[in-house]
């Protein structure tokens, strides 16, 4: 009878009631975003596995690109993803680098607020960019932070760099980097890859220095010394849950349990569970929902 009516309904012409279309928008999978390695693959697990165990229908939609997947959410093709405070206010807003996490996070939150998008309660973390040496190289080079690494190469030190593509072209990446510190890396001394192969190009001595993040388990499994950013020019990458603001509109409890969850996350957590997927070989959906298990989540 449904299908007849519908059948009629087209033939004469007629649309839909606005109550109708919104009802069904409302019953569409919540679909939740993630990039392209290890960190934010779990995450996105943990996030898929939860709303499922509450009831909601999840879509999934990860292995995307930082821009790629902003692009999604803004479009409505993407309804909540993690992202980093970092990301939102230099790569997406073009704004400078605020002073302290907690101006970063701000900012994030109310310039996206403007674009429809709604930033929940920030995560105790900060997964920043870092560069790493082996522990050995850097103790007999006497190179502990990037100052010392700028003087080395100034000093004549032929080092090379494993850099993913994304870090080599960000305007908050590479270039900058050297620009702040006073030193250069020749380009035939920078080795572009895929960011998860930075750690084995390092730990195999296929280069001296390599792109890391800070809460990568690997760090400390591979004995790698991540050296200080001594003038502080990384962004704060501060992870928060980010929602469609029609999406949070429709699922307003979707405040409390994605809030939860930020409030389970800080710095140590991310760096174990990492090291699980990483080190230990743990699939990406058991350490996601030991997580979820371990912090009563679920």
């Amino acid at each position: 009878m449904k299908h007849l009516i519908m059948t009629l309904l087209t033939t004469l012409g007629l649309g839909l009631s606005a109550t109708t279309m919104t009802a069904h928008a409302q019953d569409d999978p919540i679909v939740v975003g993630g990039l392209n390695y290890t960190e934010h693959l779990i995450l996105t697990s943990a996030t898929f596995q939860l709303l499922q165990a509450k009831g909601y229908d999840v879509d999934k939609r990860e292995g995307l690109g930082t821009s790629v997947l902003r692009q999604a959410q803004e479009n409505g093709q993407v309804d909540l993803y993690w992202e980093y405070t970092g990301n939102s206010v230099i790569l997406f807003n073009d704004q400078p680098q605020p002073d302290n996490a907690a101006e970063t996070y701000a900012t994030a939150k109310r310039l996206d607020a403007e674009k429809g998008l709604v930033w929940l309660n920030p995560s105790d973390t900060n997964n920043t960019y870092a560069l790493a040496m082996r522990e050995a190289e850097a103790e007999k080079l006497d190179i502990h932070t990037l100052s010392d690494l700028a003087a080395a190469m100034n000093d004549g030190a032929d080092l090379t760099l494993a850099s993913n593509a994304e870090f080599y072209a960000r305007e908050d990446g590479l270039r900058p980097l050297q620009e702040a510190y006073g030193f250069e890396f020749p380009r035939s001394s920078v080795k572009r890859m895929d960011s998860g192969l930075t750690y084995n190009a390092l730990r195999e001595g296929e280069v001296d220095v390599a792109l890391v993040f800070a809460t990568d388990g690997r760090n400390g499994a591979f004995n790698f010394e991540v050296l200080d950013d001594d003038q502080q020019f990384f962004p704060v990458y501060q992870l928060a849950p980010v929602v469609r603001e029609e999406t949070f509109d429709a699922h307003p409890e979707l405040r409390t349990l994605l809030n939860d969850m930020s409030a389970a996350l800080n710095d140590p957590t991310l760096i174990d569970l990492n090291r699980r997927v990483d080190v230990d070989d743990q699939s990406i959906e058991k350490v996601a929902k030991d997580f979820l298990t371990e912090n009563d989540l679920l």
